[in-house]
Parts: C-alpha cells; sequence; structure tokens
C-alpha cells in the first residue's frame, strides 16, 4: 500500500495538472466562440454570393470555364488540415487515418499525389512517409487571415488551369456540434456547378458585363469562399475537439481525486488505528 506521503504527492500532481487542463479548455471555449462568430458573418456573404451566382445560371449564356474543365486525372493535389499542436484528442489522428487512405488509393490508380500540408502534425506525418509536399502554406490556419486563404485559393487556380495539377481535393474536420467533427473528403476542382431551377429565378434584368464575363468573376471568388470556409471549420472543429479532450481530462482527474482521497483517509485512518494500538499494546504492559 502506498504510504500517505506519496498518495498526497499524486493528488497535487493531478490538481496542478487539472488546473492546465480547465484552463486550456476556456482559452479554447473563447477561441472557439470568435471563429463561430467570423463563420456566421462569412455565411452570410456565402449565401448572397450564392444567390447572385444562381441567378446567372438561370442566364443561358456559354457554359465554358477553365475551372469546370473535367479532365482524366493523372496528377492529383491533396489539401490536409490538421492542427500544429497536440491535445485534442483524435482530431488529427483521424486527418493521418484519411490522408494514408487517400495516398493508397491514388498509388493505386498510379496518379501522381502532391500535398498541401496545413497544419504541423500532418507536415510531420507525410514527412515520415516520404510524400511529395509542398508547405508553402503550411502554418496558413494558425494566424487567420483571408488575404492569405485567397492568395492560396489563386495558387491553386493558377496549377489547375496550368494543368500542373487535374484534380485538387481538400480533406479536413466539419463541425457538426460539440460532440462530432466528421474527417470529410470534398472536391474543390474541377469547380461543380450547381443545378438550378429556372422556373424560379427572377431573370428579368440588365447584366453589364455580360453574363459570360460575371460567371468568370465569381467562380474564383466561390472558389476563394469555399477554402476559406474549409478553413473555418477546421479551426472550428479543432477548437470543439480540444474542449471535449480537455472536459474529459478534467472528468477522469475528478474521478482520480476522488479515489485517491479515499485511499488517503482509508491509509490515515490505518495508521491512527495502528498508533492507538501501539499505544494500548504499551499501556498494557
Amino acid at each position: 500500500m502506498a504510504s500517505l506521503k506519496e498518495i498526497k504527492n499524486r493528488l497535487g500532481s493531478i490538481r496542478n495538472t487539472q488546473k492546465i487542463t480547465s484552463a486550456m479548455k476556456m482559452v479554447s471555449s473563447a477561441k472557439l466562440h470568435h471563429i463561430q462568430n467570423i463563420s456566421e458573418h462569412s455565411l452570410a456573404y456565402a449565401e448572397k454570393l450564392s444567390g447572385i451566382f444562381n441567378a446567372l445560371l438561370s442566364v443561358e449564356c456559354d457554359q465554358e470555364s477553365p475551372f469546370i474543365q473535367q479532365r482524366e486525372v493523372k496528377k492529383a493535389t491533396v489539401i490536409v488540415f490538421s492542427s500544429s499542436t497536440g491535445l485534442c484528442g483524435a482530431f488529427n489522428a483521424n486527418t493521418i487515418k484519411e490522408a494514408h487512405a487517400i495516398a493508397s488509393e491514388y498509388k493505386k490508380k498510379n496518379i501522381e499525389t502532391t500535398f498541401f500540408p496545413i497544419g504541423k502534425k500532418i507536415d510531420n506525418e507525410l514527412k515520415k512517409a516520404g510524400y511529395q509536399v509542398d508547405r508553402r502554406f503550411l502554418l496558413l490556419a494558425d494566424k487567420l487571415n483571408y488575404k492569405e486563404v485567397e492568395n492560396f485559393a489563386t495558387e491553386l487556380q493558377k496549377l489547375f488551369v496550368a494543368g500542373d495539377t487535374d484534380e485538387v481535393v481538400l480533406l479536413y474536420h466539419h463541425f457538426k456540434n460539440m460532440a462530432e467533427q466528421p474527417c470529410e473528403k470534398k472536391n474543390y476542382l474541377p469547380f461543380t456547378i450547381p443545378e438550378t431551377n429556372k422556373n424560379i429565378v427572377n431573370n428579368d434584368y440588365i447584366l453589364e458585363p455580360s453574363a459570360e464575363e460575371l460567371r468568370e468573376m465569381i467562380i474564383p471568388k466561390m472558389l476563394n469562399l469555399t477554402l476559406y470556409a474549409t478553413v473555418l471549420d477546421t479551426i472550428t472543429s479543432e477548437h470543439a475537439a480540444r474542449m471535449m479532450a480537455m472536459q474529459t481530462a478534467n472528468d477522469n482527474a475528478n474521478n482520480l481525486i476522488q479515489e485517491l482521497t479515499l485511499q488517503y483517509n482509508k491509509t490515515r485512518q490505518q495508521a491512527i488505528t495502528n498508533e492507538l494500538l501501539d499505544i494500548m499494546g504499551g499501556i498494557k504492559r
């Protein structure tokens, strides 16, 4: 049985660790609310832009665009989002698992694959695995900036238009709620034009410049916004996962503290009982 001093030291260590996990939970909670506010504002913009684009789809015009060209996939680009720090449960482990699965799938099809890691954790894993990696935008999610995301989106669009890649895929965590942040794969390029019911769209207006020119202007903006929304989704999921992990750590610490406190009291009571027995034995003698 452990001594009173050992139990007391362990209790102190657990309580100190619990203070750290509680602080991390509060920090993640504050960051989560901040990112959710940003997401709400960007969602409002995305809805307006999507409405304009759907209205343009109702206009009969040329559907050609370099961003919607479907080609045989010989080269693929995968953008993988993770965190740069740990202590967020299975968040990074799930991303790493899915990244390996995608790499294996492309390898079977003899498709040349390039990874763009966003976050240090996935970068370290891809480096160990020996995959072809481009690290120019590694810290994109660490300091969120729309201009940087726009630059990254523009670079991806240039690669696709130039024929340096035939497909661009996003691998990220989607925030459903505090308990669920599934890892999802989404096609980024070629851009998919949604189907629109022309009967419900009012197209009785004059377009300047032409519908084709407006569409060419809006598609890159929608691609930029899609990437930005994905970054926001990933950051939101990371903070939610860290909050849940820290909450679980706090709960486990409370359980350990209760068990050790009970053990401490039992050991202390046993020590007192032994001392009383020794005293009583000495009196009798």
